[in-house]
């Protein structure tokens, strides 16, 4: 980001899209490390999560946001949406990340909330990497900066960065003069307790493939530091019998594929060597109950 002047700036900038767009691999590919957890899924962000960015006098507080959606069939899918909405309310800048040629009723629906909400737009065009044909974009840009006269529009590759430095530009220009809000080398607000629960369940999105249950979720039961060793002790939730069987595979050999992987990361992530039980139970229907939802975390919106 270039240097905007001596004053120091400081602001909140939402990144919103439907789900599946690449707005995760967005916020991890801008600040340089991973933070958000990330998938080939739908809906794989489930809650809003703060990644902080601080270069030369700019600090940019990214707020990503759970991909917005019309069907509603659960709660946890209300509350999606609830906690996506949320954040438009106290930004100072949004980031709507779109995908290259394609345009859903619920990117629509993201437009439609962005109708008169009085923040400045910034439009991500992703993955243009897998475009071939580059002039296939002119009809898209055109359709878009139409519906969006006022918006900055860019096209971008969040998997290679490609472009993402002037959408850098562009979104620091926007944010106000102010003090920073965290320490300059603050990643996130989010508690280690919090991210080792999302690395958990990235792994089992990623090993369970197309027999994910959707109805899956992760809470930590133990979080205890000794010296150089985190003993952690885990729980996923799934809804049925038949669901937790898929989890742990044949003599339980799935659930220590992803206790291992998930180990690994981290112990990566805290810097020391972690000591990792993982359990599988069954909590009927806590994915349409608000207040299961409550208790199992979801209650930031």
């Amino acid at each position: 980001m270039p240097d905007t002047g001596t004053q120091e700036r400081c602001g909140y900038v939402a990144i919103v899209g439907r789900p599946n767009v690449g707005k995760s691999t967005l916020l991890n590919r801008i600040l340089g490390q991973k933070l958000a957890i990330t998938s080939d899924k739908p809906q794989t962000t489930r809650h809003h999560l703060l990644g902080i960015l601080s270069r030369g006098n700019v600090q940019v507080l990214y707020v990503d946001t759970p991909g917005i959606h019309r069907k509603e069939p659960r709660a946890i899918n209300r509350y999606m949406n609830r906690s996506a909405r949320s954040v438009l309310r106290d930004v100072d800048a949004v980031v709507l990340v779109v995908d290259r040629t394609q345009w859903t009723e619920d990117d629509e629906m993201v437009a439609d909330l962005l109708d008169g909400i009085g923040k400045s737009l910034l439009i991500a065009v992703n993955k243009v990497d897998i475009l071939r044909d580059k002039t296939a974009l002119l009809p898209v840009l055109k359709t878009l900066q139409d519906r969006f006269p006022e918006a900055e529009i860019v096209p971008v590759s969040a998997q290679t960065g490609d472009n993402l430095e002037t959408l850098m530009e562009l979104v620091a220009a926007r944010l106000p003069e102010g003090p920073w809000l965290f320490p300059g080398e603050q990643l996130t607000d989010r508690s280690e307790r919090f991210l080792v629960a999302e690395v958990i369940r990235e792994k089992m999105m990623r090993q369970l493939g197309d027999e994910l249950p959707y109805a899956l979720t992760i809470q930590i039961e133990r979080f205890e530091e000794a010296g150089e060793l985190v003993y952690l002790d885990a729980v996923a939730f799934v809804e049925r019998d038949g669901q937790k069987a898929i989890i742990i595979g044949k003599g339980g050999t799935r659930i220590k594929r992803i206790g291992t992987d998930a180990r690994r990361d981290i112990e990566t992530m805290l810097g020391k060597k972690v000591m990792l039980n993982l359990w599988v139970k069954v909590r009927t229907g806590w994915s349409d109950d608000e207040r299961a939802l409550k208790s199992l975390g979801y209650d930031d919106a």
